[in-house]
């Protein structure tokens, strides 16, 4: 007799693109005392925490801690670096490119936009003839894991590029940071936002913003960045300081858990932690081919590799497949988003899960899932490249 969860009855295993499952240390770390404040033991701690992510993301000064998950980061980017002036340049390579463009016409003055289809990346080159031939752009802003479609853009080759023509580059690094090599200082971005809850394994619930000099030239030069708000990034600037007030109230037990996940990251050390993401999202591409099913980027290289994307054969939803995977072998999987919702399945390899031994978990829910609800796959050979791929790079 076959076992099926009931929907009210947590997976097995969540695979999915976010949230994310979290480490136990973080976890357990996030049930310490909730202390005041400006408790000095708190405010000591909190310094500690953002000198952590300054060596974790390796950056000048201490990266905002802004309390809520990255959203707000992205928002609050586009708010305090974008003038009233300003054109920026959005380049969109997926539902999450595409929609920062939405947050940037709110403050610009007009918004350009370079667009891919969403199996697809921004070309580099692309990018260097549209800033020549329009020196009036101030901003680019560009998504470096788009994570609906499992893509990825080349952030160092675009931030070179927006450097040389003197702008400033506001990049979504929220399912990428802490998974693959693309940090706020090899990608030359002015603003670079991520959190703790993706790659990390920590809970949603805080931004890691890096901003660098020249952005905050420009945000104190911008009479419209906000203060005294949400979204007011300045506001929190020098908030990391044992000596200096928070804006408002932190969030406690998440900067308590993001304190384990930077231990974690740091012990390990980011080319292991790489590796292992990488390794995990290979083994799991390599089953998803061999099951007889595409990807759905439109070449491998430009796949991810914190999530894995799967199209789907025509004719076939998405969502009966996620369905059938959960309700069988209690394997939660992500479905699409936006245009690319029905169209395919995303497999998250990120934190914890980054191990392959979730890749072959994948695999075999997939294709279980396909060949329960009448879908010709091999899932012989799918998990048999599963393996083959681990025991080849492993």
């Amino acid at each position: 007799m076959k076992m099926r969860y009931a929907e009210e009855t947590p997976p097995v295993f969540t695979l999915t693109a976010g949230p994310v499952d979290a480490y136990p240390e973080v976890l357990q770390t996030m049930g310490r005392t909730v202390l005041y404040d400006y408790d000095p033991a708190f405010q000591a701690f909190y310094e500690s925490v953002a000198l952590k992510a300054q060596k974790a993301m390796d950056t000048p000064e201490p990266p905002l801690i802004l309390q809520g998950e990255p959203v707000l980061g992205l928002e609050a980017a586009a708010a305090s670096l974008i003038a009233k002036d300003d054109v920026v340049l959005n380049l969109a390579s997926g539902v999450y490119g595409k929609g920062f463009g939405y947050w940037a016409a709110r403050y610009a003055k007009r918004v350009e936009e370079i667009e891919v289809a969403y199996d697809d990346c921004i070309d580099p080159e692309t990018v260097r003839t549209y800033l020549k031939d329009h020196p009036e752009i101030a901003v680019v802003s560009v998504c470096h894991h788009d994570t609906p479609s499992g893509t990825l853009n080349d952030i160092d080759a675009i931030g070179a590029i927006v450097a040389d023509a003197e702008a400033l580059m506001i990049v979504d690094a929220v399912s990428s940071f802490g998974g693959m090599p693309g940090g706020p200082g090899s990608c030359k971005a002015g603003i670079y936002v991520s959190g703790p809850n993706k790659c990390m394994g920590c809970p949603p619930g805080l931004t890691l913003a890096a901003v660098s000099e020249a952005a905050w030239a420009k945000i104190d030069a911008n009479p419209d960045a906000p203060t005294a708000s949400i979204l007011a990034m300045k506001d929190w600037r020098y908030a990391w300081k044992r000596t200096n007030p928070f804006p408002f109230t932190p969030s406690v037990a998440e900067i308590n858990g993001l304190d384990a996940a930077l231990d974690r990251y740091l012990r390990e050390g980011p080319e292991a932690v790489w590796a292992r993401h990488a390794l995990t999202a290979a083994a799991c591409r390599a089953g998803i081919l061999a099951l007889g099913l595409k990807l759905w980027p439109a070449r491998e290289e430009i796949a991810s590799a914190t999530c894995t994307a799967v199209k789907m054969p025509d004719g076939v939803d998405a969502g009966p497949v996620i369905a059938e995977a959960r309700a069988r072998y209690g394997v939660m999987l992500s479905a699409g988003r936006g245009v690319t919702a029905g169209k395919l399945i995303r497999i998250g390899h990120m934190g914890p899960t980054a191990q392959p031994i979730y890749a072959l978990a994948a695999v075999a829910a997939v294709g279980g899932a396909m060949t329960a609800l009448g879908h010709d796959v091999d899932l012989a050979a799918g998990m048999a490249a599963v393996t083959a791929r681990i025991d080849a790079d492993g």
